[in-house]
């Protein structure tokens, strides 16, 4: 699955995260990363593309690397069964549930065959497991009256949707084996962009819910490290410190109590306080951030999402600002009738190819308890592609609103996530960031990328 697809969020979380984590022991796995190109069709949680290499390292213990690739989609490259069987699954820190293609059709590329897996249990609908492991999930699974299995099934706010059956399988990465691994075997569902599905096996679910792959797995954090130059990166599952890693900043997540009807309880979700464009404050008091009586308005952090995406009210102000603050600068693209993505309208028209006005774009800084993620440069526009106006290229703001989508959320998408250092400390709950050139973070830890 690739693009922004939001879960659809209509029941009441019932939270099943594991409170003693049972972490592997001064294990890091590390995991290169690269970009795919492709359109992304309007949803959210799917914008990400992960593969990965194995490769050799030293952190803080023995350090196994896999590496990955992005643009539209992250995904990451592991082995999966006995004997066996490589796949390619998209890295989304907004869904829980882990999954991959089972059954052949004319328009995937790749598929896990079951039938060839010594290793390969479906878990019967009669076991407590398909009752108690699947509560945190959108829609809780389900007896499959055909076969007598746990069944599950996801929706998208693009339409899309995917169904199968849970089993425990072995998966392999780097030089470790994770046997019974709980995961989704998926036979039937529809894409809204199967173009774009058929370049990936499955879905990597990286969220704090039980059935996530990083709870799944135990490792007390995670991180990764997207190139803006080279379309690269790298994952690294488990901790590590390195001296040429500059002390991050932390923003704590926000964790509530009481289920509420628009809160993802198993999301990385933290505190917006604020905006500034260039050294200005967005004149909007605290409470536009807050999330409201149904839990509509969190912050989230994706990895799924390839660009950002607030609520209307502040998304109107910034917009204004960006605008106010770029006359002179650049051209504003005159089509009221265009709209990138479905939800960013704000686009400029760019002399040919050149992109060297943008050192003079205004730096937008997002403002969290705690911490602030400045966006710069050619990370704050981003080229429609094949559309040209005249000898002018169309470059459209890559912030969005939220509302055009009916998203009820705050998302930070993983486009102004690009050289920023991130890192999701699931024992402490936070989220850390500090700015980096990822391809020479890639290169210090022998990725080669």
């Amino acid at each position: 699955m690739s693009s922004f697809r939001f879960l659809l969020r209509s029941t009441i979380f019932i939270l099943l995260i594991h409170q003693n984590f049972s972490f592997p022991p001064k294990e890091t796995l590390l995991l290169p990363l690269k970009k795919t190109l492709g359109h992304p069709p309007l949803s959210f949680s799917r914008n990400s593309k992960l593969s990965s290499s194995v490769v050799v390292a030293t952190a803080t213990a023995t350090t196994n690397k896999l590496a990955f690739h992005h643009n539209v989609t992250l995904t990451v490259s592991l082995s999966v069964g006995s004997p066996p069987q490589n796949v390619t699954m998209v890295l989304d820190t907004g869904s829980e549930l882990s999954w991959l293609h089972c059954k052949k059709t004319p328009n995937l590329n790749s598929i896990f065959t079951p039938q060839t897996s010594k290793s390969y249990k479906p878990l019967p609908c009669a076991s407590p497991v398909c009752r108690t492991r699947t509560r945190d999930l959108p829609v809780p699974a389900s007896c499959d009256p055909n076969n007598k299995l746990c069944h599950v099934a996801v929706s998208y706010a693009d339409a899309s949707s995917i169904e199968g059956n849970l089993a425990y399988e072995n998966f392999v990465i780097g030089s470790s084996t994770r046997p019974a691994f709980l995961f989704g075997c998926m036979d039937s569902g529809f894409s809204s962009n199967s173009d774009e599905d058929s370049k990936t096996t499955g879905l990597m679910g990286m969220n704090r819910g039980s059935l996530s792959f990083v709870s799944q797995m135990g490792f007390p954090k995670f991180s990764y490290c997207i190139s803006g130059f080279d379309s690269s990166g790298v994952l690294l599952l488990g901790d590590a410190r390195f001296s040429w890693l500059k002390e991050l900043n932390y923003t704590p997540l926000i964790q509530i109590s009481d289920p509420l009807p628009y809160f993802d309880r198993v999301a990385y979700t933290v505190q917006l306080e604020g905006i500034k464009v260039g050294n200005k404050m967005l004149g909007l008091p605290k409470s536009a951030f807050l999330p409201d009586h149904t839990g509509a308005g969190q912050t989230m952090v994706d990895s799924g999402t390839q660009f950002t995406f607030l609520m209307g009210p502040v998304y109107t102000a910034l917009r204004n600002e960006f605008l106010q603050q770029m006359r002179g600068v650049l051209r504003v693209y005159e089509d009221p009738n265009f709209v990138f993505q479905g939800a960013m309208d704000l686009c400029y028209r760019v002399r040919g190819s050149s992109q060297a006005s943008f050192s003079n774009l205004p730096r937008v800084s997002l403002m969290f308890q705690g911490a602030e993620m400045s966006v710069s440069g050619e990370r704050l526009l981003y080229r429609v592609p094949g559309m040209n106006e005249g000898s002018d290229s169309v470059y459209c703001f890559t912030f969005g609103n939220s509302d055009l989508l009916g998203i009820e959320a705050f998302v930070i998408g993983h486009h102004h996530q690009q050289n920023v250092w991130m890192e999701f400390d699931l024992v402490r709950s936070r989220v850390g960031f500090a700015e980096i050139k990822c391809d020479l973070a890639g290169q210090r830890l022998g990725m080669g990328l």
